[in-house]
């Protein structure tokens, strides 16, 4: 790997991973585009989780972005199945929604799967029953 090329993966995992700032950078604009890129996954989340991010309501962007500081992303689904996993969401919106999504995906291997179509539906169903039975 060239020098400019580990230069680049230690400023990239600096911004993104938690990684020690490398020599040379301004500490406040690393701090700056730190803040913008954690905003930027709060969004992209938000999007793929929208019941998740209405139960934070105004301070989704602060609890996802102090939860997500020093983790690498993994994509937007996955980073919010790791949040919703550590910290789940009050509102029976976000239950559902963390359960459909245990329904569609495995995670295997540290990674998220596709379920097959039969596991997938008798999730479906035991969530609905479960939601039914606190009445929603």
């Amino acid at each position: 790997m060239s020098d400019l090329a580990q230069r680049q993966a230690a400023l990239v995992a600096s911004l993104v991973a938690g990684a020690p700032e490398p020599a040379g950078f301004d500490t406040a604009r690393l701090a700056a585009v730190r803040g913008a890129l954690l905003r930027k996954r709060a969004e992209d989340v938000a999007r793929v989780w929208p019941h998740l991010s209405e139960a934070y309501g105004e301070s989704w962007t602060r609890e996802f972005s102090a939860w997500a500081a020093g983790r690498p992303p993994q994509g937007a689904l996955r980073d919010g199945w790791d949040f919703a996993h550590a910290h789940p969401a009050p509102g029976r919106a976000a239950e559902l929604e963390l359960a459909h999504a245990r329904a569609a995906f495995t995670l295997r291997r540290n990674v998220l799967r596709p379920r097959r179509w039969r596991a997938a539906r008798r999730l479906v169903l035991q969530a609905r029953t479960r939601l039914a039975s606190i009445g929603h």
